[in-house]
C-alpha cells in the first residue's frame, strides 16, 4: 500500500485525486487530506435541497459532489479526511467497520474511546465524529471518511441547514446527527496537523518498509484535468442532481408570489408563477423565458437582465424575484 500525504486543500482537486487513484491506478493507497470550507454532497443527492444557498454564497463556501453515496457533509481545515483504495477481496465493499478500525486504534493511543455505530459512523460518548462512505470501480474499492477534529460547528450547521423551501424528490436525504470535535476529548492539546501525523505513524507501523509519498508532477497534471472537466463544473455538482419539484413563496410590497418548478438535471423544465400581484404584461412571458434555464440564481438573473420586471410584477423588484429561486 502506498501512503500519500496530500497537502492540497482545494476540494475540487481532492475529490478529483480520489477518482484518479481509484480509476487510473492499480496500486493500493491510503491518503490523508483536508479541504478549505466546502459542502460535499453524496452522489445521489439533490444538492440544492441539502445546502443553505444564501449562507454558501455569502461565506464563499464551495460545493462539490463526490463519487460515493450517503449524505452531505461540511469540510474545513479543522476536519481531516482519510481515504483507503484497495483491491476488492470480495469482502471489502460494505465492510465499513474494517476500515474504521485503524482510526479507532489511533484514537485509543490518544486516550479517546471511539466506537463504530450503525452503518458507517464513529462516535465518542454517543456523538458523531466521523461519517464514512464507499464506492466500487471494477475490482477496486474506495472507502473514505471525515474526522471532525477542530471543525467550526457553527459554519457546519449554517452551511448544511437548508432554508424552509419545499423540495419533493427521491434523492437521498442527509441525516442530522449530534456531533462533537475529537479535540474536545483529548487529555493534552494538539493541533489537526499533529493528529494527521499520528494517524500516518500508526498506520505505517502496520507495514514494513512503508513510506509516505507526495504527488508527482505528472499525477498533479492528470488530477487537474479531472478537476477541470468534472469536479469544478456546475453540471457535476448541481446538474447531476436527481429530478425534483421546487416550491417557494414570498410576500412583497406588490403582492405575493408562489413559484413552482420542475427541474431535471439542473434545468428548469416547467415553471408556474402564481400570486395576487399585478402587471401590465402576461407573466407567462417570464415563464417561457425561464423555461430551459439552469436552476441557478445567476442564470435567472442573466435570463431577465433585459426585462423590465415591473411590467410583469408591479412593485416587486428583480432582486426579490430572483431570490425566490
Amino acid at each position: 500500500m502506498k501512503y500519500i500525504d496530500n497537502s492540497n486543500t482545494d476540494p475540487y482537486f481532492n475529490l478529483a485525486a480520489e477518482e484518479y487513484f481509484l480509476r487510473h491506478k492499480s496500486d493500493e493507497y491510503f491518503i490523508l487530506w483536508r479541504d478549505e470550507p466546502c459542502v460535499v454532497v453524496g452522489k445521489n443527492q439533490n444538492t440544492l435541497s441539502e445546502i443553505n444557498m444564501d449562507y454558501i454564497e455569502t461565506n464563499k463556501v464551495k460545493v462539490v459532489r463526490r463519487q460515493t453515496g450517503g449524505g452531505a457533509v461540511f469540510h474545513d481545515l479543522g476536519n481531516l479526511n482519510y481515504t483507503f483504495i484497495v483491491k476488492d477481496d470480495g469482502k471489502s465493499f460494505n465492510d465499513f467497520e474494517r476500515f474504521c478500525k485503524p482510526i479507532i486504534g489511533v484514537l485509543k493511543t490518544l486516550g479517546v474511546k471511539a466506537e463504530f455505530s450503525g452503518r458507517n459512523d464513529l462516535l465518542i460518548d454517543g456523538k458523531k465524529i466521523s461519517g464514512t462512505a464507499q464506492c466500487k470501480y471494477k475490482n477496486r474499492v474506495m472507502h473514505h471518511g471525515t474526522l471532525l477534529f477542530s471543525s467550526d460547528i457553527v459554519n457546519l450547521s449554517g452551511a448544511l441547514k437548508p432554508k424552509k423551501i419545499k423540495f419533493q424528490d427521491k434523492a437521498v436525504k442527509s441525516v442530522i446527527s449530534r456531533i462533537t470535535n475529537i479535540s474536545e476529548h483529548l487529555n493534552s492539546e494538539i493541533d489537526v496537523l499533529t493528529f494527521k501525523n499520528k494517524i500516518f505513524d500508526y498506520i505505517l507501523k502496520s507495514e514494513k518498509d512503508a513510506k509516505v509519498m507526495s504527488l508527482t508532477t505528472d499525477e498533479i497534471d492528470e488530477i487537474e484535468k479531472i478537476k477541470k472537466d468534472k469536479y469544478e463544473t456546475w453540471a457535476w455538482n448541481f446538474g447531476s442532481s436527481p429530478k425534483y419539484d421546487f416550491y417557494n413563496e414570498g410576500k412583497f410590497t406588490g403582492g405575493t408570489i408562489e413559484l413552482n418548478l420542475k427541474v431535471k438535471k439542473g434545468i428548469i423544465t416547467d415553471i408556474n408563477i402564481f400570486g395576487d400581484f399585478f402587471g401590465v404584461k402576461d407573466i407567462q412571458e417570464i415563464e417561457d423565458l425561464l423555461n430551459g434555464t439552469e436552476h441557478k440564481k445567476e442564470e435567472i438573473k442573466n435570463a431577465i437582465k433585459n426585462v423590465d420586471i415591473d411590467e410583469y410584477l408591479s412593485r416587486i423588484t428583480a432582486e426579490e424575484f430572483i431570490n425566490l429561486f
